[in-house]
């Protein structure tokens, strides 16, 4: 199994961790509801799921990776 239609997606954080946020396609591009951080950290993401950085979400978004 893996990332299927686009849903969900890892966000490689500063510390090299890796969170699982689901993406929702409806929402504008800049827009902080676009993301939903589900957890949970890794220390490698599957290869089968999209990759974003930290640097490309909104600022609205970013704590809510350390929180998890």
């Amino acid at each position: 199994m893996g990332g299927k239609h686009g849903k969900y997606a890892y966000v490689e954080r500063r510390d090299g961790f890796y969170v699982k946020v689901r993406v929702f396609k409806n929402k504008p591009e800049d827009s902080a509801d676009r993301y939903l951080v589900v957890g949970p950290k890794r220390r490698d993401a599957p290869p089968t799921y999209p990759l974003l950085r930290e640097e490309d979400l909104p600022e609205e978004v970013r704590p809510k990776l350390y929180e998890v």
